[in-house]
């Protein structure tokens, strides 16, 4: 018997979060995922996954009810930022963001429903940055905290691994489960002495009874394919084999790739397949395959495309068994 597809999660609504003309996190990032897909047949090949709004309960479980209201409120009122001039909004934008979150939650699902072996959610906006109380970083909803509240309370699971190669530090994320020693969190990033946020130091490594669940990996600007490579070899791998989760959701950032214009990491598109074969084949040893990955960065529409592509295959080599 086939293995399940690889699900990719898609609407056209993700590309009425308009951020302006100038702003990196633009939606021509979707329409050039959407296209190399589709031209290299690999959007044919996986499983549409079509979001739905998400629950707004389910939301304030990871944002404080008066954030999430002001940031309806500020898209109602027509605002143009929220909090900071990094996250532009416009009218759509609460709604598009509870679609992005949305969009995560459903692939989520289905992974555990077993009509999907995997999936990608290439989502707008982007979540990981996102704190409890403020926008920040592009992100407005940690679109990846609500997908492990919705595995937590819907799904029982307890165990759970946060994997984040995004170039930027997810912050939000961290923070979030910065005392819960059920969520194995690993981000690897350039320095925070040298990039936006400023945090994920080494030393930042979970709090209380979490000590040690919480691993920051930041690497120089100018680190390249081999430094990453000894990372997820030497520490990511076996971290999260001897945690032995029941899920992996995984922060996909591009932003490491060579010709990316807000970083200074030196990763080849290459590097992009391999991580994700290595991520994909210890979801498959440990969890039954579970892992759903997540867009957050990657602003070089071109590296962008080849990027994402990569990526697709490395999944859908799993799920295609």
């Amino acid at each position: 018997m086939p293995a399940a597809p690889t699900g990719i999660v898609w609407t056209d609504a993700y590309l009425e979060h308009d951020t302006g003309p100038r702003h990196p996190e633009r939606p021509e990032r979707l329409r050039a995922i959407h296209q190399r897909l589709s031209e290299t047949g690999l959007w044919s090949r996986g499983r549409l996954i079509e979001p739905v709004p998400v629950d707004l309960e389910l939301v304030k479980r990871v944002h404080a009810a008066d954030y999430v209201n002001f940031f309806r409120n500020a898209c109602q009122r027509g605002d143009h930022t929220l909090h900071t001039p990094d996250c532009p909004i416009c009218p759509k934008s609460f709604e598009v963001a509870r679609l992005a979150a949305g969009g995560v939650l459903e692939a989520t699902r289905e992974v555990m429903a077993g009509t999907v072996r995997n999936a990608f959610c290439p989502v707008r906006p982007p979540g990981h940055h996102a704190e409890r109380r403020r926008a920040m970083g592009f992100c407005f909803f940690n679109n990846v905290v609500v997908a492990a509240e919705y595995l937590r309370t819907q799904h029982g699971l307890d165990r759970l691994a946060i994997l984040d190669w995004d170039v930027h530090h997810g912050n939000g994320t961290q923070h979030h489960f910065d005392r819960d020693p059920g969520t194995l969190f690993i981000s690897i990033h350039q320095h925070p002495h040298t990039l936006f946020p400023g945090t994920g130091f080494a030393e930042e490594r979970g709090v209380g009874p979490a000590e040690g669940t919480k691993i920051n990996l930041p690497m120089m600007p100018g680190a390249g394919d081999n430094d990453y490579r000894r990372a997820f070899e030497e520490t990511i791998l076996p971290a999260t084999a001897a945690f032995r989760p029941q899920f992996i959701l995984a922060n996909v950032g591009f932003d490491p790739h060579r010709d990316d214009p807000l970083a200074h990491i030196e990763l080849s598109t290459s590097m992009f397949a391999w991580i994700a074969e290595q991520v994909r084949r210890l979801a498959d040893s440990l969890c039954h395959g579970r892992l759903v990955t997540i867009l957050e960065g990657g602003y070089d529409l071109n590296a962008l495309a080849d990027s994402a592509q990569a990526h697709m295959e490395s999944l859908q080599a799993g799920a295609d068994g």
